[in-house]
């Protein structure tokens, strides 16, 4: 499936490593994933769930926290906050580039951090956590024979997973600080716990604790006989799949057509995608784009601009009169390339205007004709383009009458 590598800027600037799994259709929702304590984007849990989730038709978004994997930064400098931090940029990226998740998706301290992060993720409608920890500092147990020279010299090298780590003193304040069960209660947003009964590494204790502090709606999946990281693929298989069933009835309505309506349309519907700001999906008959604005604008660039679809249908309009034409004539033009601008002028700058005060639309169309036409030929080509419908339409008074159309209830 295709995937998408890049690197984005946590809140202190450093670069965060980043995959972005994309279905093969266009996505229904999007989806950020926060992987287990000193993990990394690429365990096993996260690739597999991602890649079913995928293939559900929803986009996920994994990346390696500061300090670990491929991100820059130091891991002996962070701590839980920095992680909630680094989930709120990773938001803020999605959000800029593509579309705002609104699934998260925490495995283990992970499933705390989303816990944390949501409430600051307007756009997030779900929660899904995995063999999550209830108290951030539940991690600590993974050291407790280290926790006194922690606090004692400041900074202690642990050995974690096998590997070496150094964790600080304000690591340990850190997560102590934390109130994780308040930031439950107050989640307002749709909750699944995911947890086996037989984790010996976070115990089910805390599924309880987590599903008994939060509000509905909320839902308890046991996940059985799995291990803690899920090593057996059966196992993120099912996570995946149930999550993506349990998140569908909280997915933004408007995210819908993007989800396979290959139905035709009477006319042209134009519908918000929940995407950002703008994005809008548009069908035209059995015909299928989106809408939307640059990021300058405050759109997410994932399509042509309102005024870009106005001079794709000039163009469009203007090369096909032009072929008609030609055709009819038996003339001998090889191609048609039309080229457009709309920019907004001062009416006092436009000898040939009507209108004299304020300021007014122009559209600058160049018109490539290929073949070997004379020049009396392409004068009489350039008179045939203004002729297109869509020109005669944008040149003429048009009525445009506006009225409340009944939501569908099917």
């Amino acid at each position: 499936m295709p995937a998408q590598r890049f690197d984005f800027p946590n809140a202190r600037g450093e670069r965060l490593a980043a995959l972005l799994d994309l279905p093969e259709a266009p996505p229904r929702a999007y989806a950020l994933f926060a992987h287990c304590f000193t993990c990394g984007k690429d365990v096993l849990a996260a690739s597999r769930i991602a890649q079913g989730l995928t293939r559900l038709g929803i986009a996920v978004l994994r990346f390696d926290f500061t300090g670990l994997g491929a991100s820059d930064g130091e891991f002996a400098n962070t701590n839980f906050s920095s992680n909630v931090a680094d989930l709120i940029a990773a938001a803020d990226h999605l959000r800029r580039t593509h579309a705002a998740p609104q699934l998260l998706i925490g495995h283990s301290l992970g499933g705390a951090a989303v816990l944390a992060a949501a409430g600051d993720i307007a756009e997030v409608r779900a929660v899904a956590t995995i063999g999550a920890p209830s108290d951030p500092g539940h991690i600590t147990h993974l050291f407790r024979d280290r926790l006194a020279d922690i606090a004692a010299q400041g900074e202690v090298e642990v050995m974690l997973a096998g590997r070496p780590f150094r964790v600080q003193r304000q690591f340990l304040e850190d997560v102590a600080g934390q109130r994780l069960s308040e930031r439950v209660a107050h989640l307002r947003r749709a909750l699944l716990v995911l947890h086996a009964p037989t984790d010996d590494t976070v115990g089910i204790e805390n599924a309880s604790a987590i599903f008994g502090a939060a509000r509905h709606p909320k839902s308890f999946v046991s996940l059985d006989d799995a291990d803690h990281l899920l090593r057996r693929p059966r196992d993120a298989a099912y996570a995946a799949n149930v999550i993506a069933a349990w998140v569908e009835r909280y997915l933004t309505p408007a995210a819908a057509p993007d989800a396979g309506d290959d139905a035709p349309v009477d006319g042209v519907r134009v519908q918000e995608t929940g995407g950002g700001r703008f994005q809008q999906h548009v069908a035209i008959g059995r015909h299928r784009l989106r809408a939307d604005e640059p990021v300058a604008s405050g759109g997410l660039d994932s399509g042509p601009d309102p005024y870009g679809l106005l001079l794709a249908a000039l163009g469009a309009c203007t090369s096909m009169t032009l072929r008609l034409y030609a055709e009819r004539k038996q003339l001998p033009l090889e191609r048609v390339s039309v080229h457009l601008r709309h920019t907004k002028i001062h009416a006092a700058d436009c000898d040939e205007c009507e209108t004299k005060s304020g300021r007014l639309d122009r559209i600058d169309r160049e018109i490539v004709l290929q073949g070997t036409l004379d020049d009396a030929t392409r004068k009489r080509l350039l008179e045939i383009a203004d002729m297109c419908p869509v020109h005669r339409t944008l040149t003429s008074e048009v009525l445009i009458k506006t009225s409340e159309r009944a939501i569908d209830p099917s």
